[in-house]
């Protein structure tokens, strides 16, 4: 029996992290898509700026964007949630092309600077592209794009004021890990805001099956339950979680047909809202703790 253990344990990592690379590779070949045809319906569709608009996203937010940096990706509104201040650093996980980096930019001014973080090249190209044109337009300096996993980010220990997320931890395969990076990289006292798709009840297995429910973003959602469960695992504190129905409400009236084909593998008389929910995260790393 003690043998045969280790074989049996790599035998099933070795399934796990199979499983884990398909993930990634549809989640970064359907990003790569959407980045391709530089418009949104990745996490939501219907007119970006509309959508933008309903999750809390100001005209002056909005005016001010390089074209094609609104991808109608948003689930949330976190650098609102985030109480930015000039002179932060701040860290925006799977910033896509460079929408959040963008306003957040703004927010922090020239004496911040706000770092994103994609997997994604097409999109990543994207962001650099837009990013060329926010220098010209605002005369500031004080944004970069890095290629990299959310779970793996190349960014130092301790080296960032404030983390923020939009609608895209969920389409990791391993959260906890996540969230455990999320620690590492806030300097001590830093804070965490992350809007986020999140699950009321577990989802029906129709629907976790289906590619376009992974893609856009809502089969690797977790239970809000094991999202507050994962963000103390990783050692933050004062964490506060807010479900938030407005943007699953405005999801129900839209016609994109990939949501369309989500809805028709749900039970009888059920509404994407009973299971999924845009989920407000804010957290702190403890004053003091250096580790990660």
């Amino acid at each position: 029996m003690s043998r045969a253990f280790p074989k049996i344990w790599g035998e099933k990592m070795k399934r796990n992290d199979e499983q884990t690379e398909k993930i990634r590779r549809t989640v970064r070949e359907g990003y790569a898509k959407v980045a391709q045809r530089s418009t949104g319906c990745g996490c939501g569709c219907g007119s970006p700026n509309q959508l933008a608009k309903t999750v809390g996203y100001t005209d002056d937010d909005l005016g001010a964007l390089p074209d094609g940096a609104n991808m109608g990706l948003s689930c949330g509104n976190p650098t609102a949630l985030a109480s930015l201040k000039p002179g932060e650093i701040v860290l925006d996980l799977g910033s896509g092309a460079g929408f959040d980096v963008f306003i957040t930019a703004s927010k922090v001014g020239p004496e911040g600077r706000v770092i994103g973080v994609d997997m994604t090249p097409d999109m990543l190209d994207l962001a650099r592209k837009n990013g060329a044109d926010f220098r010209k337009r605002t005369g500031m300096d004080n944004i970069e794009f890095r290629l990299g996993e959310i779970e793996h980010l190349p960014v130092a220990d301790n080296s960032v004021d404030v983390v923020i997320s939009n609608c895209v931890i969920n389409l990791s395969p391993d959260k906890q890990q996540v969230w455990n990076e999320v620690a590492r990289v806030l300097k001590p006292g830093g804070r965490v805001a992350v809007s986020d798709l999140a699950l009321h009840q577990p989802l029906p297995q129709a629907v976790l099956d289906s590619v376009e429910a992974l893609v856009s973003c809502v089969a690797g959602a977790a239970l809000i339950d094991e999202t507050d469960r994962m963000v103390r695992q990783a050692g933050l504190v004062d964490i506060n979680l807010e479900s938030k129905t407005e943007y699953i409400d405005q999801m129900d009236e839209w016609s994109d047909p990939l949501y369309r084909e989500i809805i028709s593998h749900l039970p009888k008389g059920k509404t994407l809202g009973d299971y999924v929910t845009s989920l407000y995260v804010n957290a702190r790393k403890p004053a003091g703790c250096c580790c990660g």
